[in-house]
């Protein structure tokens, strides 16, 4: 057993007691126990407003047991959802067609998902890697952790009754062993590489014939299709979040705004928690469902944020294969077989289906990443994915790390130790005034010059265009190798990823960190991280107009971040809006002709598009109108002024009014919109709105190409009444400044809320909050959980 000072022994007591002190309103709750089940686990819970639980714990088996407890009271039939995809079940529970879980991988089918899921639990690789010691394998802290949130899970569910009818009654909702909590946190690590490849890992088999031969994959097309599905990841996981540097303050501490973009459904939700062990530690933030720990948040001296990173998480190895034998490949003239999974899944109402995978020494062969994608297994040829995320289970000690940073120093200091974020860059800010931006990615050992001494014809092309690699998987020369800083073979290093501490401001968009400050750029790093002197988005370039203004105006506070979220500004608009109603107005006649050759009358349009106010906000006329025009119009015909690497923030710009393109794009909008029954002027809250137990909620924000800071991506249902629902953007939104006192200032957001039963009080709480443009006050000290005027405490018991 661990021990601790006497300060931090009585602090636990104190805390502890103070349960018993509780405003009257708690009166009721205060002595509530719980005893679902055996185990010795026990936590305290305080909710505060809007079902903000702060778990209370004497260690971390106990804090995660408290965690898995509430997670479950509030997203009980999601967790189980992503708990049967990891266990390979999908196909049992709801037919082997069906739709699988895209939070966890990108399967199409339920099929193919758990094919691929158990075949992972089946070789153990889950396993393998929580019996790893420490470094190279999770600690023995984040194990304890989910033994604990395993616990707590099950005794939820042994004690409580489901009240959402999305898996009320469902047999699939079962309890959960360690393996299946671990297996979650392996799904998320590996979404980037094995995960975007399931259906091509499932589908490989070796050709009918060894003789004919399918047309290798054009490199262009190929290179092309690369770029696409890389460049997408960004459209459904992205985020804003810029550090604000001390010089730029007003007090001379940093700041902290993190708008991470994720989907609003399912199993990339996060959820809203506050983790204490008295003496050991005390965080706030927002997991990922079905983690134990907090993936973006604040503690009392540091906070963070993350962005969806430019990295390319995988690589390619091309096969040479022995004639004669396509499951035979050679390495430096010697034959190496293939090995043999056979996976069996169960599938509801048929027999159960059997499937062979095929495994390298690189990883397992891959006919496609995704269906434009394809990398066809010929006779001669077969390709093999390398993901070192695979062999990565360490994302939570990182953020364990991150909860006990006293500065961005600890922050960077926990990155260099775990190595274990796969797919995000780390932006932070802490009480002293540091900043720091961090491409702290487990990549793939891709030099710049590996990829040119090792790239097979196709590798040529794709490497420059798009950052994947597909190496010679002939020759043993072209293997990774390894840094001497990296705690895993065949990753680079902390010595070798790009950083940017203490500038004024630290901002990333979901570009490459080229410009994490356009000031300091950051340069000299491998293209797998991302490219240099390249077209950022529409997005990136708001961001940096914004964030490069603040930090020179200076005397920043955390209402500058609370204005800069809800500004809705729309940097394209900005850009082109009063040139698309100039030109508007010179259309002969007022008329223009749509793609379907018929003439429109769009005079009504160019007024609306001179007076809009250039935002985003709910009640913003002429928004919706330049939102469905801007997607109209094509990207390769738009701007008169080309990119320039000189000025990479204001290029490329100027409205090319002149192209044919534009009167079409114009005539197309104004007839969709009417045909829709929407006025060219109406406000954007009537007709961008999520419904919430038969009520509108309307929603601000913009989608990805506009450039609004505060991302929505809207599905169009012009029957419905516009935009309908939201399927990913804005989530967990935090603001984060110090005052000098014990207590962060910070105020936060949980859009979607945090709950999905829509019998809970918290199912769309939040959401009108987000509607309104309004924001939660953290209460993270204890002075402030327990004035809480709505507090209420659960003690949890197994």
């Amino acid at each position: 057993m661990r021990t601790r000072p006497r300060r931090a022994v009585v602090a636990a007591v104190a805390l502890f007691a103070a349960v018993g002190t509780l405003p009257a309103a708690a009166a009721q709750d205060r002595h509530k126990q719980e005893h679902p089940s055996h185990g010795g686990l026990s936590a305290t819970i305080r909710y505060t407003e809007y079902g903000i639980p702060h778990i209370l714990a004497r260690n971390y088996a106990d804090l995660g047991f408290g965690t898995g407890w509430a997670q479950a009271a509030d997203q009980v039939c999601t967790l189980a959802d992503g708990f049967v995809t990891v266990r390979g079940e999908r196909a049992r529970y709801f037919g082997a067609e069906g739709t699988a879980d895209s939070a966890l991988s990108s399967a199409t089918k339920n099929l193919s998902s758990d094919l691929y899921f158990r075949g992972v639990r089946e070789a153990g690789t889950v396993q393998k890697l929580m019996a790893t010691p420490a470094p190279l394998g999770p600690s023995r802290d984040v194990k304890e952790l989910m033994r604990g949130f395993t616990a707590g899970y099950n005794a939820w569910l042994k004690k409580n009754r489901i009240t959402d009818p999305s898996c009320k009654g469902a047999e699939w909702v079962r309890p959960v062993t360690l393996q299946d909590v671990a297996a979650r946190n392996f799904a998320l690590a590996v979404l980037g590489g094995q995960g975007r490849a399931v259906d091509g890992i499932t589908a490989a088999q070796p050709p009918a014939s060894t003789t004919a031969g399918a047309a290798a994959p054009d490199a262009q097309d190929t290179a092309r299709a690369a770029g696409e599905l890389f460049a997408a990841d960004s459209a459904d996981m992205g985020s804003n979040a810029v550090a604000f540097g001390g010089a730029t303050t007003a007090n001379g501490r940093g700041l902290l705004l993190g708008n991470p973009h994720y989907p609003w459904q399912g199993g990339r939700r996060f959820w809203q928690s506050q983790q204490t062990i008295p003496g050991e530690l005390n965080i706030s933030g927002g997991s990922l469902l079905g983690s134990a720990t907090i993936s973006i948040g604040h503690n009392a001296r540091v906070a963070w944020s993350h962005t969806v990173a430019t990295g390319i998480t995988l690589n390619l190895h091309q096969l040479a294969l022995t004639p004669g034998d396509p499951t035979t490949y050679l390495v430096d003239g010697k034959p190496e077989r293939m090995t043999e999974r056979k996976v069996t899944v169960a599938v509801k109402d048929g027999a159960p289906v059997t499937r062979t995978q095929w495994w390298t020494r690189y990883g397992p062969v891959v006919t496609s990443l995704g269906a434009a994608l394809p990398l066809p297994w010929t006779a001669t040829t077969a390709y093999a994915l390398n993901d070192p995320n695979a062999g990565n289970l360490r994302a939570s000690d990182t953020a364990l790390g991150f909860s006990k940073a006293r500065g961005t120093g600890d922050v960077l200091s926990a990155l260099k130790r775990t190595q274990g974020l796969p797919w995000v860059n780390t932006i932070a800010a802490d009480s002293r005034g540091h900043t720091l931006f961090t491409q702290s990615q487990v990549l793939p050992r891709i030099t710049d010059e590996l990829a040119q001494r090792c790239s097979t014809p196709l590798g040529k092309v794709t490497y420059p265009a798009s950052g994947v690699a597909v190496l010679d998987g002939s020759r043993g020369d072209c293997a990774l190798g390894s840094d001497p800083d990296a705690v895993q073979p065949g990753i680079f290093g902390p010595s070798k990823l790009p950083v940017l501490k203490d500038a004024p401001y630290a901002e990333n968009s979901n570009d490459s960190a080229w410009l994490a400050n356009a000031e300091r750029p950051i340069t000299g790093y491998e293209r797998v991280f991302g490219t240099v002197g390249t077209q950022r988005s529409m997005r990136t370039r708001g961001a940096l107009e914004d964030v490069s203004a603040m930090a020179e105006r200076g005397r920043l506070t955390v209402r500058d971040l609370q204005a800069q979220q809800f500004a809705n500004r729309v940097p394209a608009g900005d850009l082109v809006a009063a040139d698309a109603a100039k030109a508007c107005a010179a259309l002969p006649g007022g008329t223009a002709t749509g793609s379907d050759g018929k003439a429109v009358d769009v005079g009504e349009a160019c007024g609306a598009l001179a007076a809009w106010d250039r935002t985003a906000d709910t009640g913003s006329r002429g928004a919706l109108l330049f939102d469905r025009l801007w997607r109209k119009l094509p990207t390769g015909q738009l701007w008169k002024v080309p990119f320039s690497a000189a000025d990479p923030v204001g290029t490329p710009n100027t409205l090319n009014t002149a192209a044919p393109a534009f009167a079409t794009a114009l005539a197309d909008a104004v007839t969709e919109l009417r045909a829709a029954g929407v006025p060219l002027d109406s406000r954007l809250g009537e007709h961008q709105f999520v419904v919430r137990n038969g009520k509108r909620i309307a929603v601000p924000g913009g989608t990805e190409s506009l450039g609004v800071w505060n991302k929505v991506e809207p599905v169009w249902n012009p029957a419905g009444g516009g935009y309908t629902e939201v399927s990913t953007g804005s989530s967990y939104i935090q603001a984060v400044g110090w005052d000098g006192g014990r207590c962060p200032v910070a105020r936060t957001l949980l859009t979607y809320s945090q709950s999905s039963n829509p019998n809970s009080p918290h199912f769309s709480d939040q959401t009108r909050l987000f509607s309104a443009e309004k924001w939660v006050t953290s209460r993270f000290c204890e002075k402030d959980i327990l004035s809480s005027p709505g507090l209420r405490v659960v003690r949890v018991r197994s």
